[in-house]
């Protein structure tokens, strides 16, 4: 056990004890992206209590553990991989339906967002196991929280998850030609040995604000956020800068729509205008058609000056 957690354990027991955890359920944990302080304590007291771990890879899991004080026979660890995924979930199902509680862990951060899990979970769930999941770490919400990603008036709220770009040439220009046009937050991975290939694939976007997100957590960690055009200088303006993990936050982009609404939306506006103010018909026409508010109070503009000729 590292001497800085040895009080962990009894503090996840003080804390966390007291609830209920029942049997025969599949416990979804997500562990530290890399600064093991940021492990939760009910996190560590299911890792304590499973009777079987499957995890992405035995021997990280076993040092992360290990870390925490938490010390395992060997019949109690499963690997569970993107590899092996529906084999070894089979074997996790049997665990479940001998009322037996199993923790199922990732490398890093929460399973199943781009780590595998999520055909255990479903598999679980079809056979009618209860799937309790156990938030922590993300490098997802991680990224956001500091990017600041503020999407215009009356556009696209929300982000888009998109995880690591496709290597395959093809696939990963179509992939990146999709994300573009997307005026949502996105969010993607990248190894770092494809990091620079990537800043120059989305200088493109020019002026479009991304955040970099390096190492997260970690000793190294590091936050930009400049125009794409800029991503590529500030990733060789330091050599280690190349290194590492990345999370990457397109931000929102405005739409320029042009001012003139389409079909659907005009006809709207002329069955409201006449029994509402315009702002509550152009409100209501949008929600109706998907068109732009500011074009739609344009066109309302418009139409009710005819009216008053």
């Amino acid at each position: 056990m590292s001497a800085s957690y040895a009080s962990a354990l009894t503090a996840a027991r003080d804390a966390a004890a007291a609830q209920d955890y029942p049997e025969g359920a599949l416990y979804v944990v997500a562990t530290p992206i890399g600064n093991l302080a940021d492990i939760t304590l009910r996190a560590l007291h299911v890792l304590e209590l499973a009777d079987l771990l499957a995890c992405e890879d035995t021997r990280h899991s076993q040092q992360l553990l290990r870390a925490y004080g938490i010390d395992k026979r060997s019949d109690q660890w499963l690997a569970l991989h993107q590899h092996n995924e529906a084999e070894a979930a089979q074997t996790v199902l049997a665990h479940l339906a001998d009322g037996r509680r199993v923790a199922y862990m990732s490398d890093a951060g929460t399973p199943a967002v781009s780590d595998p899990g999520a055909r255990l979970v479903a598999a679980a769930q079809a056979a009618g196991a209860r799937c309790i999941p156990l938030p922590g770490a993300s490098s997802v919400t991680a990224s956001l929280s500091v990017a600041g990603a503020v999407a215009p008036a009356d556009e696209a709220q929300g982000f888009v998850f998109f995880g690591f770009v496709p290597t395959r040439p093809g696939e990963r220009k179509t992939a990146l030609q999709q994300l573009t046009r997307e005026p949502r937050a996105v969010v993607l991975l990248e190894a770092p040995h494809r990091i620079a290939q990537l800043a120059d694939e989305l200088a493109t976007l020019g002026e479009r604000r991304v955040t970099l997100a390096r190492e997260l957590t970690k000793q190294f960690e590091e936050v930009a956020t400049l125009p794409a055009r800029d991503c590529r200088a500030w990733l060789d303006a330091k050599p280690q800068r190349g290194r590492g993990e990345f999370a990457i936050v397109l931000h929102p982009q405005a739409v320029h729509l042009p001012p003139q609404t389409d079909q659907a939306g005009e006809q709207a506006l002329r069955l409201l205008l006449p029994e509402l103010p315009v702002k509550s018909a152009v409100r209501i026409a949008a929600s109706l058609t998907g068109a732009s508010r500011n074009a739609l109070y344009q066109q309302a503009l418009a139409l009710r000056g005819q009216a008053d000729d």
